[in-house]
């Protein structure tokens, strides 16, 4: 199923230069041209990229529906370093230590149709940038969905809320029991995706939650 998805993918949208492009470019290079995250976020959520960037739009586009793993390996380099100061001065002063990252799940559906989770693909590639001294650890059984909502773009943040709604559920809650959290997403918009699943979380005994998202 994802062999033919790609082969459709590419018949209908080839890849554009743009892309290559995109993904020749440094981690420096990168941020100074997409442009750094805008507007408020919701407590203990962190973004890097402003999604309104039109070359932003093009990475996650290529991350989500082509499962890009060069610009995923791009957007891990970019995130790493912020996220690792993030979590460093959160120990510091919160003990947030040992975190276990967890990517936003797809539902089933979603991943026959598409193949991957293109959060699962980041979260691999922000893994394999830590290396051997990667301060936090992965797990990508511990959350599911359950539910396969609808598009969420022309939802406002209450109606995006009600629809999300149970959509998550904990497997094996005794891996996340007292642990510290960071929630993964590609994108963050009103939030409510990581509201949902932050309240799953910590109704299963998360001890403390940092969302965070390539772009806002």
């Amino acid at each position: 199923m994802q062999k033919i998805f790609e082969k459709l993918l590419e018949l209908i949208l080839p890849q554009a230069k743009s892309v290559q492009e995109i993904e020749n470019l440094t981690p420096a290079e990168l941020l100074k041209r997409a442009g750094r995250a805008q507007g408020n976020l919701p407590k203990d959520t962190l973004a890097i990229f402003d999604y309104k960037n039109p070359l932003m739009r093009q990475a996650i586009w290529e991350l989500k529906y082509r499962g890009n793993k060069k610009i995923a390996a791009l957007l891990a380099d970019c995130l790493y370093d912020e996220l690792a100061e993030e979590i460093s001065e959160r120990k510091a002063f919160e003990n947030f230590t040992e975190p276990v990252l967890i990517s936003i799940p797809i539902s089933a559906t979603r991943r026959r149709e598409r193949g991957w989770n293109q959060t699962e693909i980041l979260a691999t590639a922000l893994l394999k940038r830590g290396g051997s001294g990667a301060f936090f650890e992965i797990d990508t059984t511990i959350l599911a969905k359950i539910k396969n909502t609808e598009s969420q773009t022309k939802k406002n943040r209450a109606e995006r809320l009600e629809s999300l709604h149970g959509c998550f559920e904990i497997n094996l809650p005794e891996k996340i029991a007292g642990r510290n959290i960071i929630l993964l997403d590609d994108v963050t918009t009103t939030g409510a995706t990581f509201e949902e699943a932050r309240q799953t979380l910590t109704k299963a005994g998360a001890k403390k939650i940092l969302a965070v998202a390539v772009a806002h």
